[in-house]
């Protein structure tokens, strides 16, 4: 039944032959790759207006500053990146580059910053884009919760199911929502010049102050405001670690791929936030210090009240723009799918994680990597209530630390390409790529800081305290596998034959399993040969030696009391003592046990030779043989 059913949801299995690579154009690999920060201006804008709304509305002017600034931080990321791309040529994630030129301390940071931040990436992205689609349908907004846990399950069941990253698939809704963006940007603009301003639904409505502002405060809500409009930022790294997957030239693509989708992000964010002051969007993170809103108001995104004012809410562009921002939202989430896995994988493979990790599953997918991250991604929307606004607070810490040990790694990179004595010409462009790493390991380090001081106490400390946690685990991971490792070394000697073996067939009753175990622990010709029964019912006991008796077997029947009617203890202490009497001598248990074919059949049958089993794997010096006797159930259930 069990493998009915996961054939059923994940698919018959594929041959090794099947694992292949397809190489892509740079109009397939822009999708693939960069829906996660293309994605992002669904959200940044509102992130900006809704940090700020905790001074009142008088602190929106300082809405296309923070905007400002976020674009000349996006300018420099994507250039750094760019750089990165034509020095790793096989792909240059942060745990990569820091692996290479910072050692492997600054590559698990690099690394546990990355984890985090694709459970994230899925959490946000699926939230946001549920209340994309709630923000169309408002009566679905009671559903929010189920609906992203929906998505979630089904993305991961088609990673599961070994579906790739179509280009197709992806194209569809990314270019849809760059076209409507696009679209809705140009009208808007229309609109204006021709005096036709668009105003939004909430156009009318006041903001009361959570707090009053000035001074050093109002530089530190500013700083916020900055922190969460940076969340247009996430997934830059993606192009950098695909580069393996581009048509030749491939750094030359991925760096051209980089840029296009830099100018796409930047036109498109400065797009949306002008329009939203334009169109005099209020966005609070509480609802009721709306001051002038209906009861019951129900607040939709900044991008949908955009929409709303530019198109109309019941206009076909209007639901294209939810639609296609809620699409490219779950496909953003996608990236997460296949960027945590492989990551696991390569942690697995270098012993830094379960070595479960590095293992393909039956579509020839990282399995184990994709059900954890669905299952910590759906832990996450059901805490925070599938509350964009509250896990955007743990959002971007894990992409800035990435960031930042990346472009540093990037400048020891280029610090030792200088070293070999390139000529001229080459040296210049060593110089002029290390100095934009540089720019951008400042950047994003001050960036960093900025994000630790504006966001720990709003939720940020649970990421703070996560990362050093994994950080941490993973250097317990790796120092048990070497652990381990020196204790399985064979030593030059080899492995020392056993004086003796002893051989234990356990008994319950005398049927057709013991028979089957006594007769191969027989041919095996062990040196002693013993058979033992645990005396916890008188009656039964003797009823087994006159049966014993009867069938004349020549093999030696012990009987062990149990007082307290306990088997396992009695087993086990017997074989601790022959292990005593004969400690350079090997003790084989074997263990008469039937195999039923369905599940219910398990809960009939006591579990007794499961649990002797598990006690007597901790013995020194004991093998445990199972000799199992399969019975018609079992048999039809093949």
């Amino acid at each position: 039944m069990l493998r009915w059913t996961k054939r059923l949801l994940v698919g018959r299995p594929l041959r090794n032959e099947r694992l292949g690579q397809t190489l892509l154009p740079k109009r397939l690999a822009l999708p693939v790759f960069c829906s996660d920060p293309l994605s992002s201006n669904a959200y940044a804008t509102e992130e900006i207006l809704r940090a700020l709304s905790l001074g009142g509305l008088a602190l929106f002017f300082l809405a296309p500053w923070v905007a400002l600034a976020v674009i000349v931080l996006l300018a420099v990321v994507v250039a750094s990146y760019r750089q990165t791309c034509h020095a790793y040529p096989n792909g240059g994630g942060a745990y990569a580059v820091s692996r290479a030129n910072l050692g492997r301390n600054a590559a698990l940071v690099a690394a546990s910053a990355l984890l985090v931040d694709y459970v994230l990436t899925v959490a946000v992205s699926v939230a946001a884009g549920v209340d994309a689609i709630t923000s169309a349908f408002l009566t679905l907004r009671p559903l929010s919760v189920l609906l992203s846990l929906g998505f979630v399950a089904l993305l991961a069941l088609l990673n599961l199911r070994g579906v790739k990253e179509s280009g197709t698939i992806f194209a569809i809704p990314t270019y849809g929502f760059v076209a409507v963006v696009f679209a809705m940007i140009g009208w808007g603009v229309v609109r204006i010049v021709t005096g036709d301003r668009p105003v939004a639904e909430s156009a009318s409505f006041g903001i009361g102050e959570a707090q009053h502002v000035a001074g050093a405060a109002l530089l530190l809500l500013a700083l916020r405001a900055f922190a969460q409009g940076c969340t247009a930022l996430t997934g830059v790294e993606a192009v950098s670690n695909g580069v393996p997957h581009f048509k030749k030239p491939k750094s030359r693509n991925a760096a051209g791929t980089l840029a296009i989708m830099g100018g796409a992000t930047i036109a498109m964010f400065a797009g949306i936030t002008m329009l939203a002051l334009v169109s005099k969007v209020r966005i609070a993170d509480d609802p009721s210090r709306l001051v002038g809103a209906p009861a019951g108001y129900q607040q939709r995104t900044a991008i949908a009240q955009v929409a709303g004012a530019v198109f109309g809410y019941r206009s076909i562009l209007f639901l294209l723009v939810q639609g296609f921002t809620a699409a490219i939202l779950i496909l953003a989430a996608n990236t997460a799918f296949n960027g945590f896995p492989i990551l696991a994988s390569i942690l697995g493979s270098d012993g830094y994680l379960p070595r479960q990790f590095a293992r393909r599953g039956d579509r020839l997918v990282f399995s184990n990597g994709i059900i954890i991250l669905a299952v910590l991604a759906g832990a996450l929307i059901w805490t925070f209530h599938a509350s964009t606004s509250r896990l955007i607070q743990l959002y971007i810490i894990g992409v800035f630390v990435s960031f930042t040990l990346s472009q540093a790694g990037m400048v020891r990179h280029w610090t030792g390409a200088l070293a070999t004595g390139p000529d001229r010409a080459r040296r210049r462009r060593i110089n002029r790529a290390r100095l934009i790493n540089g720019l951008g390991a400042v950047f994003t380090g001050v960036v960093l800081v900025v994000v630790l001081v504006t966001k720990f106490v709003h939720g940020a400390y649970l990421v703070v305290i996560a990362m050093p946690a994994l950080f941490l685990l993973m250097k317990s991971i790796e120092r048990h596998y070497r652990r381990v490792a020196r204790e399985l070394a064979p030593e030059p000697g080899g492995m020392v034959l056993p004086a003796r073996i002893h051989a234990v067939v356990l008994v319950s009753r005398l049927h057709k399993p013991t028979l089957q175990a006594l007769a191969y622990a027989r041919a095996t010709r062990p040196d002693t040969l013993t058979a033992v029964t645990v005396a916890s019912s008188p009656a039964e006991t003797r009823a087994l030696q006159a049966e014993w008796a009867e069938r004349g077997i020549p093999v030696p029947l012990a009987e062990l009391d149990a007082p307290y009617r306990d088997i396992t203890g009695p087993v086990v202490d017997y074989i601790a003592g022959l292990r005593r009497d004969h400690p350079r001598d090997l003790v084989v248990v074997y263990l008469p046990e039937y195999v039923v074919g369905h599940w219910w059949e398990t809960v009939l049958h006591n579990q007794s030779a499961l649990r002797l089993k598990a006690r007597l794997l901790f013995q020194r010096g004991v093998m445990v043989t199972n000799v199992p006797w399969q019975l018609a159930s079992s048999r039809a259930a093949v």
